[in-house]
């Protein structure tokens, strides 16, 4: 149990959720550390959004964002299972559901050849997510950044999910930042930033 306990870095407010060694992923605003879930006896991802170079305005846009995350129920979409913010930092944390085999392009990278009924499985899956962000609700949710590498792989059930949802838009900090990185899956409306749901299916 000592070795256990020495293992976790952080809790949330509850005691529900703990923060463990191993950082799963970093990127220009968020990084993913392992987590574990004591009430439910699962991994989770432990998501610390750095929020130190947002203003009231786009802090409050972000929390409006989350809250709406909080409410998405879909099997091809990634659970927000928890959220709060660090009282020292401001950071947002988020416990999301983990999934182990991580996202859809290292998935890819490490299986190699991908035959066509599972490509066409994995299609369907991305649709019917989109479909839910786009339909479900009013003004429809957009993605806003949806690409190979958010896009989350469960290895044992071979079934996706779409996370990052909705972050990548609110925590910019300039429009020129916002361009830089995939242009390649970016519809030519997010360029003059007037846009709706289907810069999705341009990006799918």
């Amino acid at each position: 149990m000592e070795k256990k306990a020495s293992k976790i870095l952080e809790e949330d407010p509850s005691g529900r959720f703990v923060k463990l060694k191993g950082v799963l992923g970093k990127g220009a605003f968020k990084t993913v550390h392992r987590g574990f879930d004591r009430e439910e006896g699962v991994e989770i991802a432990w998501n610390i959004v750095r929020c130190s170079s947002l203003d009231t305005k786009q802090m409050e846009r972000l929390k409006q964002e989350i809250s709406i995350l909080e409410s998405l129920d879909h099997p091809f979409i990634m659970r927000l299972i928890s959220v709060w913010e660090a009282p020292s930092t401001r950071d947002i944390i988020m416990c999301t559901e983990l999934l182990t085999s991580g996202t859809l392009k290292d998935y890819m990278k490490k299986a190699g050849h991908i035959p066509l009924n599972i490509v066409k499985k994995w299609n369907k899956q991305i649709l019917s997510g989109l479909n839910y962000l786009h339909n479900e609700y009013s003004p429809p949710i957009i993605h806003r950044d949806l690409k190979s590498d958010n896009i989350f792989i469960n290895g044992g059930t071979g079934n996706l999910k779409i996370g990052d949802l909705g972050l990548s838009v609110v925590l910019e900090k300039s429009r020129a930042e916002t361009l830089i990185g995939t242009p390649e899956f970016m519809a030519p409306e997010l360029f003059e930033e007037s846009y709706d749901q289907s810069i999705d299916i341009y990006s799918y």
